[in-house]
């Protein structure tokens, strides 16, 4: 009888070690199946990302003839112009100035679709995604005409109250206004979108809970609603921030970095180095700097996403 219970015991250990093995041989057949799928992607991106990411370092280590190493040579002499630093200024503006408000005005617009009748939530999404649909140099050439010093309509508007003009291109302070508000105007539906795909997930017996605790609408949102919604603030908010810091084409139609190089950006004024001044190394070199700018964000946005999910679990 103890044998008979053995042998059925030894047969069950090894059933299940059969299991097992069979199992890892599937997940592990599985995983190189998805592998093989995934390798025509992860080409293209080298050869997209990868590879021009490398020949650009390559390049900022050459002179203007791109015939002489220089090595460190291009950062050295960027690191000594004022319009190096004052691009790096104008750039963390430009880029944290215009995703903080693009956060708090999709924030604000998610919230009043949210509590929008499930009827008309279709149609001002639809209204509301319109500036993010439309192509940014079509919609900036708009602006850029709205702007106009001769027939601006803004201050055709203004001068209806007997204020203005007001020179929006032509003057340093206004000139980055302007682009912030155009970047933010084209930004925010992005924002909202994601937002409001985020309250949608959040659960209402939270908010029935902290009503019934005596908890007043902002203080629901402070401690129902952006909890529940930091991942997806922290993740947009980086997506943005990238996005925003390498603007090209909102600057490059309304100002092209004017006046006297107060609007330039990091990537206007590599084009502005690199392609119309005929030194592509230099401008190569100004490009590179976006990089570990980048870099630090978002490895202090991802530690907090990490942190935060270690802690719910």
């Amino acid at each position: 009888m103890v044998d008979v219970v053995l042998d059925q015991s030894r047969t069950a250990v090894a059933r299940s070690a059969t299991r097992r093995s069979g199992l890892k041989h599937a997940l592990r057949r599985k995983s190189t199946v998805a592998f093989l799928l995934t390798l025509p992607l992860i080409l293209l991106i080298a050869i997209l990302v990868v590879y021009p990411a490398f020949y650009s370092l390559h390049l900022a280590t050459l002179n203007k003839s791109m015939q002489k190493f220089v090595g460190f040579g291009n950062f050295l002499f960027l690191f000594k112009r004022d319009t190096f630093w004052m691009v790096v200024k104008q750039s963390c503006i430009f880029a944290i100035t215009a995703v903080v408000f693009k956060a708090l005005l999709g924030f604000i617009v998610a919230h009043f679709v949210h509590n929008v009748p499930a009827k008309g939530q279709r149609k001002w999404r639809g209204m509301l995604l319109v500036p993010w649909v439309i192509p940014p140099a079509m919609s900036t050439l708009v602006w850029w005409w709205l702007f106009d010093p001769s027939y601006s309509a803004f201050n055709y508007t203004l001068s209806l109250f007997g204020i203005g003009p007001v020179p929006w291109l032509g003057d340093a302070m206004w000139a980055r206004f302007s682009v912030i508000l155009v970047n933010v105007w084209y930004g925010a539906p992005f924002f909202m979108i994601m937002y409001l795909a985020a309250l949608k997930s959040v659960p209402e017996q939270l908010y029935e809970a902290a009503a019934i605790d005596g908890a007043n609408w902002w203080q629901r949102i402070w401690y129902v609603t952006l909890p529940m919604m930091r991942n997806i603030i922290a993740i947009t908010t980086l997506f943005s921030l990238i996005v925003t810091f390498a603007n090209f084409d909102i600057v490059r139609i309304l100002t092209s970095g004017g006046p006297l190089d107060h609007t330039h950006l990091f990537a206007t004024w590599a084009f502005k180095l690199g392609i119309e001044s005929g030194d592509i190394p230099l401008g190569a070199s100004v490009s590179l700097f976006m990089f570990p700018i980048l870099a630090i964000a978002a490895i202090f946005i991802l530690r907090d996403i990490s942190k935060r999910g270690n802690e719910a679990s």
